[in-house]
């Protein structure tokens, strides 16, 4: 079983990774998942999470009790969800808007420039796609085939293409992560 918290502010599209993460790892990747959300009175800007249970069977209680991955957007999700996440979890971090604590070695991190990435292929709005790209990447959860059969309708049709161009630019760059990390690194002279 994992446990999964994507956290950030309204606007970011938090709850709809998890939505999308959630039904695409239930109907096309062959496991069971629940989603819940949380966020604050405020329609963009607030404070916001979502939380995905995935198993391989039923999940008999549907609520996060000690995420293994947590994907902080901004610098209030972290403070506030970083504590809670397990000792040896993931914590995926937007780079650019999430200043962390010294690494203490506690849990495994992936900064990814998310929001860059997303303005490069011509709208900041597609950043919640290239987070998902990146956590798949990262944590084998789901399969980047059952995310792009997931999308038709979850995503505007008019915005389906450049979807799935974020979903590969964040799974590209997570891939490409993980095999530097696995790589030897060069005996410095």
């Amino acid at each position: 079983m994992m446990e999964v918290r994507f956290s950030g502010f309204g606007g970011q599209g938090i709850v709809r990774c998890a939505l999308i993460t959630g039904k695409a790892i239930s109907l096309y990747d062959d496991k069971f998942a629940t989603m819940t959300q949380s966020f604050g009175p405020e329609a963009r800007g607030g404070a916001c999470s979502s939380q995905l249970v995935v198993s391989e069977t039923r999940v008999l209680y549907p609520y996060v009790t000690v995420p293994g991955v947590l994907v902080a957007l901004s610098q209030e999700a972290y403070n506030k969800y970083e504590p809670e996440l397990g000792n040896g979890g993931i914590l995926i971090v937007e780079q650019d808007l999430v200043k962390q604590k010294p690494d203490t070695g506690r849990v495994q991190i992936f900064p990814v420039p998310a929001t860059r990435f997303a303005e490069e292929l011509g709208n900041r709005l597609f950043a919640n796609l290239v987070v998902i790209g990146f956590f798949a990447a990262v944590t084998k959860c789901v399969t980047p085939d059952a995310v792009k059969k997931a999308l038709p309708e979850l995503v505007p049709g008019r915005f389906l293409k450049a979807n799935i161009q974020a979903f590969d630019k964040g799974y590209a760059f997570g891939n490409d992560m993980l095999a530097e990390r696995a790589s030897p690194k060069e005996a410095v002279a």
